[in-house]
Order: C-alpha cells, then sequence, then structure tokens
C-alpha cells in the first residue's frame, strides 16, 4: 500500500466523491491522524497534495520470549520495524529473569523511537504453554524452558498504551505459515514444531484451535511407541536415546541432528526410534484432528533426513497424510506476532479515524 496518496487519488480509489474526501482529509487532518507531507504532483493540472499518515499515529510492540533469550520490536503502521533489541535468558529462564528482560527490551524499543506517537498495542509470542484465559504462561512437568509462571501483560502495561494479546510460539509460527501459503491452501493442517521443546498447532477452517485453556498441542506428553517397542510418553523416548541436554528436559538440538547425518551404523537405530516416536505423534494427530498435512518446522524438523524418516515411518500407519517441512524458516513466531500486530494497529488506526 502507498505511504502517501493526494485527495484526487483517494476519491478515486474509494469511489467516494471529491467533496467528501476533502472534508474527511480536513478533520482527520484537524485530529492529527493524516498529514500533509509537502509532496506535491507535477505535470498538467491543479497542482495535488499528498497524504499520509502521521508520523506519531502509533505503533505497536512485537515480542518474542524463546529460549535463545526475549526480541521486543516496534513496527509501525505501514509495517516497518522502527527498532528491535535482544536481550538473552539462562536456561532454564526463571520468572523474574524474564520479567526483568522484557522491561528492558520494551524500554529499549521505545527510547530508540521516539516522536512516533503511543504504542496502542502489544503481541507477544512466548516459547511455553500459555492460558487463553488470563495470558499467563503456565508451566507444565517436565517444561524445558521457563520454570514458574509469568504474565508478560501485567509485565508490559506500563509500556503500552492498550491491550496485549499473549498466545504460544508454536500457534504463531503455524499462522505464519498458513499466511505464507497460496490463497486456499493450507486451510487444515498440523503444525509440529521440532526443537529443544516440542509442540503443535492445529489449524482447522484457517483458525488455530486452542483448546478450553489455550494449551492445546502441548504433544511432548502424549503416549508413543519409544525403544524396543515400549509406550512411553514423547519426551521420554528422547532421554532413553541419550538426546537431552545435561540436568534438563530440552533436546540436545545438535547431538540429535549429528544422528541424522552419521553414516554410523549405531546412528541407524536412533534415526528409527525417532521415527517412530514420531509417526505414533502424527497416528494421533491424524485420528483427532484429521488434518489435510502436516508441516514439521523447528530446529530440526526441517531436516531433511527427519523429514524422510517420518515419511518412511508414518506411511505404515492405516491413516496417513502428507508431510512437508515449513515454508517460513526464519524464526516464524515472531513473523506471525508481528503479522497479527499490524493488522491489529491498522484496525485501531481505522477506529481513531471513524471516531474524529
Amino acid at each position: 500500500a502507498e505511504q502517501q496518496l493526494t485527495r484526487a487519488e483517494l476519491a478515486a480509489r474509494t469511489g467516494i466523491s471529491k467533496p467528501t474526501v476533502s472534508e474527511s482529509a480536513r478533520r482527520l487532518s484537524a485530529a492529527g491522524l493524516i498529514r500533509d507531507t509537502g509532496a506535491r504532483t507535477s505535470g498538467r493540472g491543479r497542482v495535488g497534495s499528498y497524504y499520509g499518515l502521521a508520523e506519531d499515529v502509533g505503533t505497536a510492540l512485537v515480542v518474542s520470549i524463546a529460549p535463545e533469550g526475549v526480541v521486543a520490536e516496534r513496527l509501525d503502521s505501514h509495517g516497518a520495524v522502527l527498532a528491535t533489541t535482544r536481550q538473552p535468558l539462562a536456561r532454564p529462564a526463571r520468572p523474574r529473569q524474564v520479567e526483568g528482560a522484557l522491561r528492558t527490551a520494551a524500554g529499549q524499543v521505545l527510547a530508540a523511537a521516539p516522536g512516533h506517537g503511543p504504542v496502542r498495542l502489544g503481541v507477544v509470542s512466548a516459547a511455553d504453554p500459555v492460558d487463553r484465559r488470563t495470558g499467563r504462561l503456565v508451566h507444565l512437568p517436565d517444561a524445558p524452558f521457563l520454570v514458574g509462571e509469568l504474565s508478560p501483560a501485567d509485565v508490559l502495561g506500563s509500556s503500552v498504551a492498550g491491550p496485549v494479546l499473549v498466545d504460544n510460539d508454536v500457534n504463531w509460527a503455524a499462522r505464519a505459515e498458513r499466511a505464507a501459503a497460496p490463497a486456499g491452501e493450507l486451510a487444515d493442517f498440523a503444525y509440529l514444531h521440532l526443537g529443544e521443546g516440542m509442540g503443535c498447532a492445529v489449524v482447522s477452517d484457517e483458525e488455530v484451535r486452542r483448546g478450553f485453556a489455550g494449551i492445546a498441542g502441548e504433544v511432548a506428553h502424549l503416549v508413543t511407541v519409544g525403544p524396543r517397542g515400549r509406550a512411553m510418553l514423547l519426551t521420554e523416548v528422547f532421554q532413553e536415546l541419550g538426546l537431552r541436554q545435561p540436568g534438563t528436559t530440552a533436546i540436545d538440538v545438535p547431538a540429535l541432528l549429528a544422528a541424522f547425518d552419521s553414516r554410523d551404523a549405531a546412528a541407524v537405530p536412533v534415526r528409527a526410534a525417532v521415527g517412530t516416536a514420531l509417526s505414533g505423534v502424527l497416528a494421533a494427530l491424524v485420528a483427532v484432528c484429521d488434518p489435510e498435512m502436516v508441516v514439521l518446522g523447528g530446529q530440526w524438523g526441517g531436516h531433511p533426513a527427519v523429514i524422510d524418516t517420518v515419511r518412511a515411518r508414518f506411511r505404515q500407519s492405516p491413516r496417513h497424510v502428507p508431510i512437508r517441512p515449513a515454508a517460513v524458516t526464519g524464526e516464524p513466531a515472531l513473523s506471525g506476532a508481528r503479522r497479527r500486530a499490524l493488522g491489529d494497529l491498522r484496525t485501531a488506526i481505522v477506529a481513531l479515524a471513524r471516531a474524529a
């Protein structure tokens, strides 16, 4: 979308009469929502003035809370990232440490981009289950990242003038994946995130299904087939295989990838065990959710050898669907949260314009 238009161009594009557009432009300018950019049309005929949104019309705060640290961005209504910052986190993270990182990151991006008006809303992606009723991060047994509960909305309340929306990072990644797909595709799919932690988002009729409490998709505790054919929780499979980081339930991603890249015969049963365990999880997802396909994302989910192994095992299930790697690979959760923040910010600005 253009960042500036003349009143004549606005009238032509909206079908609204020129006098009505001129009066609307006058009121919005008086309300401080749009401004004369100073640019003028050239060529024959009457010179026209270009109008654009006022620079201080407002911004959005986008935050990611992940094992890699806290990322904060300040976004304007055109989708431009005005400022960004990162704060590291220890592992496992504790609520007080995350609170401090959130406040510091938010303060930095606000200070780095002055003169852009209030932060009208916030959108947070968190690598932890989120209670949809309260927006609090929920600590589940054996969670590999945050130990304890935390309310990002409360922490960011002093920095944001409006609402703060919080959701799980896998849900945001699934939304980014769906938005990147061609129109009409990926209306019903399951997004399985495979990284230091594991999670799933179920998209049905183009909407992420969060469940009653908002913690649907926590697949780490699904019972599946473990080594030597024993039934066990998915997270315990990686403990049995020696693929956890010392002193935590987080998966040792470098060790796992090394097993899938290795040509050593000793790595063959490891790959087979991981493929069988994940195939069992996918069989449960297909039986309950009936997705059109499964998308594998995360630090190791899109690895070609992982994809091939899981496909081979999953094809043996009575019901199976296509599997493909995620298309959005560069910070997909942050991308999904950023997209939602931009849409909500524009909606908020339109509401201000209607009230002007």
